[in-house]
């Protein structure tokens, strides 16, 4: 399934990865790896649960400036295509129960291109409120970032 973008109600971000998807999606997909890129540098990200599976708990937390860890993620995979998409959303937590606060949900999608992988984030919102929210908050600048030590660790890791 493969849904439209909403101007209005979405925040996008792609980049094309050198690697080919199968490197990129490990990276994406291994604990260790995705640890190391989840979270804009300095700041350190641990994965407490990353069941990859439809109705799996996705748990991170983040430490700014070696600080003590904090929440950072709870959510829920929604879809896992291999090796092609992964939606999750923070609208749901494990096991398809409610979030308290939900805000939104991302699919990332993983094509093949002639340069390596295109790599898209689409995160969408209920409302254009949020949506804004979402931008205001560094929407481009955090998932930017993000995505570049994404693009830099696979491209280590293609070696």
């Amino acid at each position: 399934m493969n849904s439209a973008t909403h101007p209005d109600l979405d925040l996008t971000i792609s980049r094309i990865i050198s690697p080919p998807r199968s490197v990129v999606w490990g990276a994406w997909t291994d604990r260790a790896s995705f640890e190391q890129w989840w979270v804009p540098a300095p700041a350190a990200c641990k994965v407490l649960e990353m069941d990859l599976r439809p109705g799996g708990s996705f748990l991170t937390q983040i430490s700014e400036n070696g600080g003590e860890f904090m929440p950072h993620m709870r959510g829920c995979f929604l879809a896992i295509d291999e090796l092609e998409r992964i939606v999750f959303t923070n609208s749901l937590v494990g096991g398809w129960r409610p979030a308290e606060e939900p805000f939104m949900t991302a699919i990332i999608s993983l094509t093949d291109h002639p340069e390596g992988t295109e790599y898209v984030a689409n995160v969408m919102h209920r409302n254009n409120a949020d949506r804004n929210m979402h931008e205001e908050m560094g929407f481009y600048d955090g998932w930017g970032t993000v995505t570049r030590q994404l693009a830099k660790l696979a491209e280590q890791q293609a070696l």
